[in-house]
Parts: structure tokens; sequence; C-alpha cells
């Protein structure tokens, strides 16, 4: 009987000692798995690109109509419709009749008045001596200065009739005022144009270099200033300028880029906007005046700007947060001033040291002061 109580008693001893040790291993483990898991990276610097995006509307750079000057019958259109026109390149041709014999007139005109100068002049110049010996009247000599002077009157209104029937004559030739894409004829041959008809012929556009037309806010001219940024004006102290991009009907980005050369100096009061324009190479014709795009504007380049991702970002009402995990693995909790937002970063103004390790996922089971651990793989994944 005492034999079976020693080794009862040494059974139950036993019994204990893995109870005890299996709950030691069961808390050890416990402990472990407690620990939060994370990922974090490093707050870094660079550049930061900061732009505006606007709708816009792109013009010609120039957009002439070509008129009539003279009144006749259209004979003749020596272009294609919708080609590429040169300047001076004869356009249409106006009905030259009635004004080539109005040059013939003047010019006819013009020599008759201009002998009756040399007529007057030679008979002044014979009553001048006789005047001095006199045998002639100083009322004659007065009639023959008067004449004299009417003479040379009449030949100078000749000439100026004679100037403008010879540019009336060359209105009648219609030629490009400038290089460009001519629209189709608005008139048709044999038509009567001119000021007392139908004027307007076609038009032409000059749009190898168009203008893009968008408005932006005052709250947008206050920010430019804030970055000594003077929209319309370079700065050749910069080593950047406000270039603008534009999105075409496709969605896909217009391959070259133009600059802001003009703004408005006052704000429009009815729409708390004022108006920006943009001058933008299009050599291939890619962009047709007249049609609506997406302005895309750089407006300001934030150099060595703290980032850090945006779902690191806490929004609460109290402000913006970010958890910071120290050198003895506990997170900090801290309250930041946000900046831009670009791509899927954001620049954080105040508050964060470049370096400094940014709690980017499992932040939910976070709370200030508390020891966590740092998933590796996380890390990695987010990096690739």
């Amino acid at each position: 009987m005492k034999g079976f109580c020693l080794r009862l008693k040494k059974t139950l001893s036993l019994l204990v000692s893995a109870v005890v040790i299996s709950g030691a291993f069961y808390g050890c483990k416990k402990t472990v798995t407690e620990l939060p898991v994370i990922a974090v990276e490093p707050a870094h610097q660079e550049d930061v690109e900061i732009y505006g995006e606007y709708v816009g509307r792109v013009r010609a750079q120039q957009f002439v109509e070509v008129r009539a000057r003279v009144e006749g019958y259209l004979e003749k259109m020596l272009f294609e419709e919708g080609t590429y026109v040169k300047k001076n390149q004869v356009l249409f041709i106006i009905n030259p009749d009635q004004y080539r014999a109005k040059v013939d007139k003047a010019r006819a005109q013009l020599k008759k008045d201009e002998a009756q100068a040399q007529k007057a002049e030679r008979d002044l110049e014979r009553i001048k001596p006789l005047h001095e010996q006199n045998a002639a009247s100083r009322l004659d000599l007065d009639n023959a200065v008067a004449a004299y002077e009417t003479a040379k009157a009449a030949v100078a209104m000749s000439r100026a009739d004679l100037a403008q029937a010879e540019l009336e004559l060359g209105y009648t030739t219609v030629r490009s005022p400038l290089s460009g894409h001519i629209s189709e004829r608005n008139v048709d041959l044999g038509t009567l144009v001119g000021p007392g008809a139908k004027s307007l012929l076609a038009t032409i556009v000059k749009s190898d270099t168009v203008l893009i037309d968008f408005s932006m806010t005052a709250l947008d001219y206050l920010k430019s200033k804030e970055r000594n940024v003077a929209l319309g004006q370079q700065d050749k102290t910069r080593s950047w300028q406000p270039y603008v991009t534009i999105t075409l009907a496709d969605n896909t980005v217009y391959l070259h880029k133009g600059m802001v050369d003009f703004a408005e100096p006052q704000v429009d009061p009815e729409t708390g906007t004022f108006s920006v324009r943009a001058e933008m190479p299009n050599p291939e014709r890619a962009i047709l005046p007249g049609q609506f795009t997406k302005v895309k504007v750089l407006l300001d380049i934030r150099e060595d700007a703290t980032v850090v991702p945006q779902k690191s970002v806490i929004i609460e009402k109290g402000g913006s947060y970010l958890y910071i995990m120290r050198a003895d693995s506990t997170v900090e909790k801290r309250f930041v001033e946000l900046g831009p937002e670009f791509q899927n970063n954001i620049v954080v103004e105040r508050g964060l040291n470049p370096g400094e390790n940014v709690v980017v996922e499992g932040y939910h089971k976070l709370s200030p002061g508390i020891k966590v651990k740092v998933a590796d793989a996380i890390v990695e994944e987010e990096k690739e």
C-alpha cells in the first residue's frame, strides 16, 4: 500500500510538471504572436512637380478673313480649297476692266495737268522781268503766280487720283495676307462681290502654332505668387518654366509642350477666374482650332521635398497624422502638415524628417508606444 502511494505521488508530480512546462511554452508563444506585424517605409526626399489641371480651348494663332476691297464680278479662283497657301499668293481675280479704265483716265488727266503747270510756269517766268521793267502791272504778276500755283495743285490732285486708281486696280487681284490653310470659297465665280455686295471670299488659318485658352482660379493665382511664379512672364533665374501639356481626343498626351505666355491682369468677378493663354507648336496639325482639351500646367517644382506614401496618412477631425517606428521598435503617433499630392505619394511640409520609418501597413492595430514587429516580406513586396 505504501509503495502504491509513492508511485501515485510521483505520477502526479510528473503530470503537474508537464502542465507547467506546456503552459510556459504556450505563454511564450502567445507573447510572440501578440506583437503587431507592420510594414514600414522610410520617408525620402525628391523633387516634386506640382501640376494644375484645367479645361482649355484651342484657337489658331492667326485667323484672317479674305475680303474683296473693290466691287466687281469674281472671275477666277486660283487655289484648291483646304490647301496650304503662301503669303502674297494670288487667290482671286475680280474683273479689272473698269478699274484699268480709271487708271488710264487718271493718267491722262495727270499729263494734261502737268502740261498746264508747265505753261503756267513759263508764263510766270515771262511776266517777272516785265514787271521789274514796269511793262506789266502788279495784277498781271499776281494772276500769273496764282495760275502757276493752281496748276501745281491740280498736278498733285491728279497724281493722288492716279495712285488711288492704281490701288483699286491692284485690289482686283486678291492675295493671301499670310501663310496658312485656306477654307472653301464663300462665293461662286461670276458673283458680284465687294463693298456693295458680299465681300467675304474665304478665311485663312495659321495653325502650325496654336493658342490654348483656359481659366485659373484666384486661389491658383495666390498660390503661384507664394511660390514666386509669375504666370505669363519667364523668369530666367529659375531652372524651369510653367510649361503646358494637353490631352488629345483619344486621351493620349500630345507630343509637344507649350509655354504660358499671357495671364489676364484681373479676375472676372462673375466667375472668380482669370484667363491664361499658352502657345504650343502644331507642326503636324494634330490639334484643330476650336476643339476643347484637357490642359495640364506645371505650377511649381518642390525641390528636396519630404515624401511618404498616401496610404500611410491617417486623416481625422483633429488633423493628419502618421505612425513612426522608433529605433527601439516602438511606434509614435505624430501629427504632420501635409502638402500637395502626386501619383500615390504626398508631400509632408512639417513634422517629419527624411529617413524616419513610416508605418504603411498595419497601423489600424497600433496605439502610441506599443512595440511592433516589421514584416520583411511585406516590405519587400511594397518595394516591388
